[in-house]
């Protein structure tokens, strides 16, 4: 009988860390925001360039569109006009702010989800326990979502050149709000590491992008202060100036602006603990918010925050529009081709403080939107992450929570309405304008409704279709005008048309409400609200 020894265990091979996974996780995670983002950075450009050929080109000199642009109110709100006699110039004016701004703040929020949001959540646990580092996770992750931030900026520019503007304006254009893009998601990453909380990340980035958006306005405002455009991508934009000056170098300082914040993000990301922030919060002892003693309570608690934040913005802004509105006036007065072509369009009291003040309240309907549908949307992201499952053990049922948290959120909508309505008196009077309190008030008030809209939708959603309530929230409000805006251009139905919250909606104060329409609004927002609640009753609890 022979014996033979047993042959040492061999260690298995070493594989290769998984490299593709995290990168197909964080695809799979911006892959739906950025087809929408995409594809209005792609329409709403073209369109607004195809309409200029079809509107003002031929009706307007470009004169009286340069008396337009050079007017103070709408310099500080658009920026310098440039090339105003091409459609490409016109289009850049008119949408690029706008749409650099949106695409900055969505890559901001973004960044902070997929990075921040998903270690918060606890769902980078399993991927860090093996070869995978904390600083190659985030470079993945970051990557793909700057990747994901470029691509409106190239469908900017794609859509211009399906319309026929010149060529490298359309480059310059396109690169401007790559850059803004960029810019902001190398923000959000930055702050996603410097706090440990989702929502204080993205507070601090969106922060960061909108005070980029400030530092232009001061700088399109104040000659002598001109030179802080070129400390953000929106104030480069006039820099650059696409289809007039077509300068290329600004966009070196545009890179600069977004590579900074991307590698600091990617540096820091090896320097904290997993699930902490670089910049500690000391813990400070304080009594418990007597709000928290009542489920109503709980439901203000959480939603004082947000309307503070969203009330200081609105309130600036609107007071601003107020504080211009006599700049605007004596410009129409004194252009009556350009007071012709408002009225074509749609504005006929445009030329009175009340139609000044109405025309820009219908706008108001998407911001107070987009806050309704944002707050339902964080009970979701709360839900998925566990944060509702303490609330929940207790005898609270789901429906009695998911109600109240909606009562509190359609009167942070009445409230934020209410500052927009008071900064926009306040500046009126100051300028002397002739709005009065009541009038600023009913104005604001009218689109309340627009607004429940989207927070019944929201509740819909999170009741039916939980990973899609931010969308869903903001159709009533974001595409809603859209609708209008397109049906009014290019003919539609009446039929069509009337789908859109806005063609319920009067000019108020220049006109007098339509009660039926405004009460037809609130039905279906209850409505919605209650398959909502439903659907939250019967489905099971995410996370």
């Amino acid at each position: 009988m022979t014996s033979r020894t047993a042959a040492p265990p061999q260690a298995p091979p070493v594989q290769p860390a998984p490299a593709r996974g995290p990168v197909r996780l964080a695809v799979r995670l911006v892959r739906r925001g950025t087809l929408v983002v995409t594809a209005i950075s792609a329409v709403l450009p073209a369109f607004v360039a195809a309409e200029y050929r079809d509107t003002f080109q031929g009706a307007m000199s470009a004169d009286s569109l340069t008396a337009l642009a050079d007017n103070p109110a709408i310099r500080t709100l658009f920026g310098p006009a440039r090339a105003l006699d091409d459609a490409g110039g016109f289009t850049v004016w008119r949408t690029g702010t706008v749409l650099a701004v949106l695409v900055g703040v969505w890559a901001a929020l973004t960044a902070t989800r997929v990075t921040r949001g998903e270690e918060e959540a606890g769902r980078w646990d399993l991927l860090l326990a093996g070869r995978l580092r904390p600083v190659a996770l985030v470079r993945s992750q970051l990557a793909v979502v700057l990747a994901a931030a470029a691509l409106p900026g190239i469908a900017v520019a794609a859509g211009m050149l399906l319309t026929g503007t010149a060529t490298t304006g359309s480059a310059l254009f396109g690169a401007v709000v790559v850059g803004a893009g960029v810019t902001g998601a190398a923000v959000g990453g930055l702050a996603a590491q410097l706090l440990a909380e989702r929502r204080a990340a993205s507070g601090l980035a969106v922060a960061a992008v909108l005070g980029g958006l400030l530092l232009r306005m001061v700088g399109d405002g104040v000659d002598a202060l001109a030179w802080l455009r070129w400390l953000s991508p929106f104030g480069l934009l006039s820099t650059v100036a696409p289809y007039a000056d077509d300068r290329a170098a600004p966009l070196l300082e545009l890179a600069v602006l977004a590579a900074v914040p991307a590698v600091a993000a990617v540096a820091l990301a090896g320097r904290r603990d997993i699930g902490a922030g670089v910049l500690r919060v000391r813990d400070v002892d304080r009594s418990p918010s007597r709000l928290l003693g009542s489920l109503a309570g709980l439901a203000l608690h959480r939603v004082r925050r947000p309307v503070l934040t969203w009330g200081l913005g609105l309130g600036a802004y609107f007071l601003l529009i107020g504080l211009l509105a006599t700049a605007m006036l004596d410009f129409l007065r004194d252009n009556a081709q350009f007071a012709e072509l408002a009225t074509q369009a749609g504005f006929a009291e445009l030329g009175s403080v009340q139609g000044y003040a109405a025309s820009l309240f219908s706008l108001l309907a998407v911001p107070v939107g987009a806050f309704a549908s944002g707050r339902i949307a964080a009970s979701a992201t709360d839900e998925a992450a566990g944060r509702l499952t303490l609330l929940y053990s207790l005898p609270v049922g789901r429906t009695r929570w998911l109600g109240t948290d909606a009562i509190a959120v359609a009167l942070g909508c009445v409230v934020l309405t209410l500052v927009a309505g008071l900064a926009t008196w306040a500046g009126a009077a100051w300028a002397d304008a002739g709005l009065t309190l009541g009038e600023a008030v009913t104005g604001a008030l009218n689109v309340v409704p627009v607004a429940l809209l989207c927070l019944g939708a929201a509740v819909l959603a999170l009741g039916w279709a939980p990973g899609a309530v931010l969308p869903i929230g903001l159709l009533p409000a974001a595409g809603g005008y859209l609708l209008l805006v397109f049906a009014d251009s290019f003919g539609w139905p009446d039929a069509v048309r009337s789908l859109s919250p806005f063609a319920h909606l009067t000019g108020v104060p220049a006109e007098s409400p339509d009660w039926t329409g405004l009460t037809g609004m609130v039905v279906v927002a209850v409505l919605l609200g209650l398959a909502g609640l439903a659907g939250y009753a019967r489905r099971d609890l995410r996370g």
